[in-house]
C-alpha cells in the first residue's frame, strides 16, 4: 500500500510539474507562434495538420475530385468534368445525377472539349504539358499529345482539322494537327494565358491573359486578348485591356456582335487601407465590339456594399438573352440580361462609359439575378438547348444545375468525393472565399491565383503613405521558408494570417481560431509547386545549368581571389529550398522605402514568379544585377562575363521543388574557364 501512495504522490508532483512550469512554457511557445495571447493550446494544430509527413498526411487528408471545367454532350445525357485534383475524366449521366467512369489523364488536367461528333474528347493536363486524347464510346486513353509548358484551354479550328491547346505557363498557342497528332506551329500570347473561343462565324479565335505585361509601379495594368485568325493560324491582333487582369474565360454572343470576358480591376496604386472606402479590387466584365475599331467596355459586377470577386466560368445562352458569370469567391452566379447591357453601351458616349468602369452603382441596370451555389463555383456548360447551365462546384465535389428559364437550382449531383471536410480542405475554402474580407471585396486567391501570386505591385500602406511598396510572392511551398513577408515582420504563418492579416489586409475580424488553424494547415503543407517542365523537365540539368550551379557555388572569383563568405549566392540561398531564412541588405533600398532588411527568399520555381525584388522593379532575372545590382552587394557578379550571367540565370530557372527526385549530375567541382 505504502508503495502505491507513493506512486500516486510522485504521479502528482509530476503533474504539478508539467501543469504549471510546463503550461506556462506552452503558453509563450502559442503566443510567440500566433501574436495573440488567447489562442487555444492544441498541439494538434502545428503538430498534426501542419506537417508533410507521408503518414501523417494521409491520416488527416483526403483525396478530393475538384472539378474546374465541364462540357455537355450534343443528345445532354452526358457531362464530361475535369476532376483536377483527381487527374481524370469523369463521365457522369445527367438523368441518374451519377459517375458512369473515372478516366484517369494526365497531372491536374484544366479544360476539355469535344469534337463535333461528339465521338472524341480532348482533356488538357497542365502539369504534363500534353493532351490526353479520348474515345468516348470506349470512354479510355487512346493517345496523348504533346504541347507547350502548362496546357489550359482549348479550342477547335472551324473545320475541325486542327486543336488550338492555350499554354498557359509558356505564354503561347499550340497549333496541333488532329490527324497526325503533330504540333505545328507555336503563337505568342499574352502573359499566362488560359482561355480560348472561336468566334461563331469561324473566323478568329479569342484568348485570354491573366498576367498584366511587366510595367514599373505606377504604370496602368494592361493585359492581353490575343486574337488569332483560324485560316491563316496567325495572330491578327493584340487587344489590349487596361486597368484589367485575371481574365479568365471567354463567351462570343451567338450572332457574334460581341465577347464577354471576366477580369479583375485591381487598385494596387491605391494604398490598401481603402479597402475600408469600397476601392481596394473590383471585379466585372469586359464586353468587345465585334466590328471596326470595336469598343472595349469594362462593367462590373459589383454593387456598392458587395462585390463578386474571383469571376471564372461565362457562358450565353443559345438565344443570346442571358450571360451567366460564375463568382467563384462568393459562391455564387450572376446573370447578365444582355440587352441591357446593349442598351447601357448603346446611349452611353465614351466618357460614359470609362466612368461605368469604376461604378458600383451601375450592376443594377444589367444584373437580374445572384444564384448561389456550393464551394468555389469555376467553370460553366450549358445544354445544347439552352435550357441547363451546369456548374462545377470546385472545392463541393459536386455539380449544380441550374434552370436557366426560371434561374432556380433545380438539382445537384455528387461526384463522390469524401464526405468529410478535412482541416485541409476547409482551409482552402477559406483560402478561395472572400467572407472574411471587408464587404467581400476579394479573397486570399485574389492576389493569389492558383495559390501563386499575381505579378503586380502593392502600397500596403505603412506608416508613410506611397512608401514600402511590395511585390506580391508565391505561396508555392513556403511551410518550411519562415519569416514572412518582405521584411520578415512575421516568424509564421499563423502571424501571417491572422491579427496582422486582418489589420492591415482585410480590414475586418480576424479568422475565427478554428478557422485560422485551417487556413494556415492548408498553406503550409497543401500548396506544391508545378513540375519544372520548362527548365528541367527531367531533373537532369543542361550543360549551361551546370556551368551556371559552379557559378552559384562558386567561393573564388574569376581572378582567383577569394569571395567573402556573406557575398557567396550559396550562402544565403541554400538548398533545398535556397534561403538561408535570414534578413540581408543586398542593395536594393529605394528612396521610398523605410531603413529595413529584407527576408532572403527562396528561389524554386523563380522563373514563374517575375517581376523580382521586393517592389518588383526587375522585369527578368537578367536586371537583378544588370541594372539593379552593380554594386555587387547582391551576390558578386562585376567579374562575370556575359555568358556567365547568361550561365548563373540558367540555372536559376532550373530550380525546382525539392518534393520531386532530382537525379544526380554528378557534376565535378572544377574550376571556370576564364
Amino acid at each position: 500500500m505504502k508503495n502505491i501512495y507513493r506512486i500516486l504522490l510522485i504521479v502528482a508532483v509530476l503533474g504539478l510539474i508539467i501543469y504549471f512550469p510546463g503550461r506556462k512554457l506552452a503558453r509563450a511557445h502559442v503566443n510567440e507562434k500566433t501574436a495573440v495571447e488567447d489562442h487555444p493550446l492544441l498541439c494538434t494544430s502545428c503538430h498534426l495538420y501542419n506537417q508533410k509527413y507521408v503518414i501523417l498526411s494521409k491520416l488527416v487528408n483526403a483525396d478530393y475530385y475538384s472539378p474546374i471545367n465541364l462540357a455537355v454532350s450534343k443528345d445532354g445525357s452526358r457531362l464530361y468534368v475535369v476532376a483536377q485534383d483527381g487527374n481524370a475524366l469523369l463521365v457522369v449521366d445527367t438523368e441518374k445525377g451519377m459517375v458512369l467512369k473515372k478516366i484517369k489523364v494526365g497531372e491536374h488536367p484544366h479544360s476539355v472539349i469535344l469534337d463535333k461528333d461528339g465521338r472524341k474528347a480532348y482533356v488538357s493536363n497542365q502539369w504534363s504539358d500534353n493532351v490526353s486524347v479520348i474515345d468516348l464510346d470506349e470512354l479510355n486513353v487512346t493517345d496523348t499529345i504533346k504541347t507547350g509548358n502548362g496546357p489550359a484551354g482549348l479550342a477547335l479550328s472551324s473545320d475541325s482539322k486542327f486543336l488550338y491547346a492555350v499554354d498557359s505557363y509558356s505564354s503561347n498557342i499550340s497549333v496541333i494537327d488532329i490527324n497526325t497528332r503533330e504540333e505545328l506551329n507555336r503563337l505568342t500570347t499574352g502573359n499566362n494565358p488560359t482561355g480560348i473561343q472561336m468566334s461563331p462565324d469561324g473566323k478568329v479565335l479569342y484568348s485570354t491573359s491573366r498576367r498584366a505585361f511587366m510595367a514599373p509601379y505606377g504604370s496602368p495594368v494592361i493585359t492581353e486578348i490575343t486574337v488569332v485568325n483560324d485560316s491563316t493560324q496567325r495572330v491578327n491582333e493584340r487587344k489590349k485591356i487596361e486597368s484589367a487582369h485575371i481574365m479568365e474565360n471567354i463567351a462570343f454572343t451567338p450572332g457574334g456582335d460581341l465577347a464577354f470576358v471576366t477580369l479583375v480591376r485591381p487598385k494596387n496604386l491605391v494604398p490598401s487601407i481603402q479597402v475600408e472606402k469600397g476601392f481596394m479590387m473590383s471585379h466585372g466584365i469586359g464586353i468587345i465590339e465585334q466590328k471596326p475599331n470595336g469598343r472595349i467596355i469594362q462593367l462590373l459586377l459589383d454593387e456598392p456594399n458587395a462585390y463578386y470577386p474571383d469571376p471564372f466560368g461565362i457562358a450565353i445562352t443559345p438565344d443570346g438573352k442571358k450571360a451567366f458569370v460564375s463568382s467563384s469567391g462568393v459562391d455564387c452566379i450572376s446573370v447578365i440580361d444582355i440587352d441591357s447591357v446593349r442598351n447601357l453601351i448603346n446611349e452611353s458616349d465614351a466618357g460614359m462609359l470609362q466612368s461605368y468602369s469604376n461604378n458600383l452603382g451601375i450592376s443594377n441596370r444589367y444584373i437580374i439575378k445572384r444564384i448561389s451555389t456550393g464551394s468555389n463555383p469555376k467553370g460553366l456548360a450549358l445544354s445544347t438547348d439552352g435550357k441547363k447551365l451546369y456548374v462545377a462546384e470546385m472545392l463541393q465535389d459536386r455539380i449544380s444545375v441550374i434552370n436557366t428559364e426560371t434561374l432556380e437550382t433545380t438539382s445537384t449531383i455528387d461526384l463522390g468525393g469524401p464526405r468529410k471536410i478535412t482541416v485541409n480542405r476547409l482551409g482552402r475554402r477559406l483560402f478561395n472565399n472572400a467572407g472574411h474580407t471587408f464587404q467581400n471585396q476579394y479573397s486570399c486567391y485574389t492576389c493569389h491565383p492558383d495559390t501563386h501570386e499575381d505579378g503586380l505591385v502593392y502600397n500596403m500602406a505603412s506608416k508613410d503613405m506611397g512608401r514600402n511598396v511590395t511585390n506580391t510572392q508565391s505561396l508555392r511551398d513556403i511551410g518550411d521558408t519562415s519569416p514572412y513577408k518582405w521584411n520578415g515582420k512575421n516568424q509564421t504563418v499563423y502571424k501571417q494570417d491572422g491579427m496582422r492579416f486582418s489589420t492591415v489586409l482585410t480590414r475586418t475580424e480576424p479568422f475565427s481560431y478554428e478557422d485560422l488553424d485551417a487556413i494556415s494547415a492548408y498553406i503550409m503543407t497543401g500548396i506544391p509547386y508545378p513540375p519544372n517542365l520548362l527548365f528541367n523537365p527531367k531533373g537532369e540539368l543542361t550543360e549551361a545549368q551546370i556551368r551556371g550551379k559552379i557559378i552559384f557555388e562558386r567561393s573564388v572569383d574569376n581572378f582567383d581571389k577569394i569571395i567573402p563568405e556573406n557575398n557567396r549566392c550559396i550562402t544565403c540561398h541554400t538548398p533545398p529550398y535556397y534561403t538561408n531564412k535570414k534578413l540581408a541588405d543586398v542593395g536594393t533600398l529605394a528612396a521610398s522605402d523605410d531603413s529595413i532588411l529584407f527576408d532572403t527568399p527562396h528561389l524554386n520555381n523563380i522563373y514563374a514568379s517575375p517581376p523580382y525584388l521586393h517592389d518588383g522593379r526587375a522585369a527578368t532575372l537578367e536586371e537583378i544585377w544588370t541594372i539593379y545590382g552593380k554594386s555587387d552587394q547582391h551576390g558578386l557578379v562585376g567579374d562575370m562575363t556575359k555568358n556567365q550571367l547568361n550561365d548563373l540565370v540558367e540555372y536559376l530557372k532550373s530550380l525546382r521543388s525539392p518534393d520531386y527526385d532530382v537525379k544526380s549530375s554528378n557534376i565535378q567541382q572544377t574550376s571556370l574557364t576564364k
